[in-house]
């Protein structure tokens, strides 16, 4: 099957009803679109498209993994990906226009004389959005921090130091308006 191919559903020979697809996403599918992620991104998407008469709800449910840095210290860490999004696709006589005056973000309208639906924008989309903002080390059995601990203690070291700096420098001339003022 072309590649290009592999993420278009043609639901003008699709009955009524739900119908279940399913996506094996590898680096490579995201890198061909230019995400600056870390290696060893897999996920699956499954998706389900309720076709109705005039319009169809997709239902997509993100799962996998990925290799993210955290945010504290930079280790490396192996995260599980999972969300879910729902997307009502209208069929109209005028889909740009329809597009571009509707503000609701989970509503997308395409042409009545379409015949593929091309889902690859979303489920590169979806994958994006299932990974969490946040990335942080565990804690041990006993309450403490995965987190390199020689990186923590260097932060920590250069917080100090710049805190220090900041007060000799800045604030130094200062302090003889506050003494005046009182």
């Amino acid at each position: 099957m072309n590649p290009k191919r592999a993420y278009e559903i043609a639901y003008v020979g699709l009955k009524q009803g739900e119908h279940l697809f399913s996506y094996e996403l590898e680096e490579s599918f995201f890198k061909e679109r230019s995400a600056d992620l870390n290696d060893e991104i897999k996920a699956t998407v499954n998706l389900v498209l309720d076709k109705h008469q005039g319009f169809m709800i997709l239902n997509f449910v993100t799962d996998g993994t990925t290799n993210v840095h955290c945010d504290r210290c930079g280790n490396v860490l192996k995260i599980a990906l999972w969300d879910e999004f729902k997307l009502i696709i209208k069929l109209v006589e005028n889909p740009e226009e329809m597009n571009e005056n509707e503000e609701d973000p989970d509503i997308f309208y395409i042409s009545r004389s379409d015949s593929y639906l091309e889902v690859s924008s979303w489920l590169y989309e979806f994958v994006l959005l299932s990974i969490p903002i946040q990335h942080i080390c565990k804690n041990d059995e006993y309450g403490h921090s995965l987190c390199n601990k020689e990186v923590l203690s260097k932060l920590e070291s250069m917080k100090l130091s710049s805190e220090t700096q900041v007060e000799n420098t800045i604030w130094k001339g200062l302090d003889k308006f506050k003494e005046n003022y009182n």
